[in-house]
Order: structure tokens, then sequence, then C-alpha cells
């Protein structure tokens, strides 16, 4: 299973962000045991790194993006992303970019917490938690 993770997630994740941390740290060790393969933005990288910068400093922001790197694998964004996310119909620019990047990664599913953002997505968008609750389930 190929899990894009949108920025939110990931900062509930590497910012402990309660309570939706416990959610993505089980999609995080699925993801470390093999179970999924995760796909993040490479512009994730940078707004993560911008907000945790703000709480725990520089150097623990580093480390945290060095530790989820080893267990995610990066979407490059380049210029037939840019191209669709700017002539889509998305409202916000941003998750355009996370969409067509989650298309052009080939991911099954989009792990956000607005999935209401996503309305016009190909592919299905949940939450951490429905996800993992939808897993129980199989």
């Amino acid at each position: 299973m190929r899990l894009f993770v949108d920025t939110n997630v990931m900062l509930d994740l590497l910012g402990e962000r309660m309570p939706y941390y416990k959610a993505a740290a089980k999609i995080a060790t699925l993801s470390d045991r093999g179970e999924v393969h995760l796909f993040v933005s490479a512009l994730s990288y940078a707004t993560v790194n911008y907000f945790l910068e703000k709480y725990v400093g520089r150097s623990e922001a580093k480390e945290k993006l060095k530790g989820f790197k080893i267990i995610s694998e990066i979407a490059n964004i380049n210029d037939s992303i840019i191209e669709k996310a700017l002539y889509s119909n998305f409202k916000d620019f941003e998750d355009a970019l996370q969409y067509f990047n989650a298309l052009e990664s080939q991911c099954d599913i989009i792990i956000a917490r607005n999935g209401k953002d996503f309305k016009l997505s190909e592919i299905p968008v949940m939450t951490a938690e429905e996800y993992l609750a939808g897993m129980h389930k199989r």
C-alpha cells in the first residue's frame, strides 16, 4: 500500500501534536515494519521544518526530519505537477501540489486531516484514524 502523507499529518507526527500524534505514529510504525510505503512531498519538508524549528529548535527539527526520511520516500515536485496544480480547480494551490504529487507517485491513498480540501481527488483521502480503522476491518 502506497500512502501519501499530507503536511499536517507529517507535522502531527514529528511535532507530537495531540490528539493526532498517536494515529500518525501508528502509520509511521507500519512503514518502519515495511507494511506500507509512505510518500511525502519535498515541499512538506520545508514547511514542517519551519514550524518544528519554532518549537524544538533547529538541531532537533533536523534530527526529526532525518528520522522521518528513513521511513518515507520523498515525492519530488516537478514542472508537470506545478503545471497541473496551476490549472486545476483546487481552491488551495498547496493542496493541489500535494494531490498531483500523490498521483505522480502512484499512491493508493492520501492521508490528510483536511479531506474536504481534496474534494476533487480521484484517489481516496482519509485521516490517519480512518485508515487505521479500515485496516482492522481487513
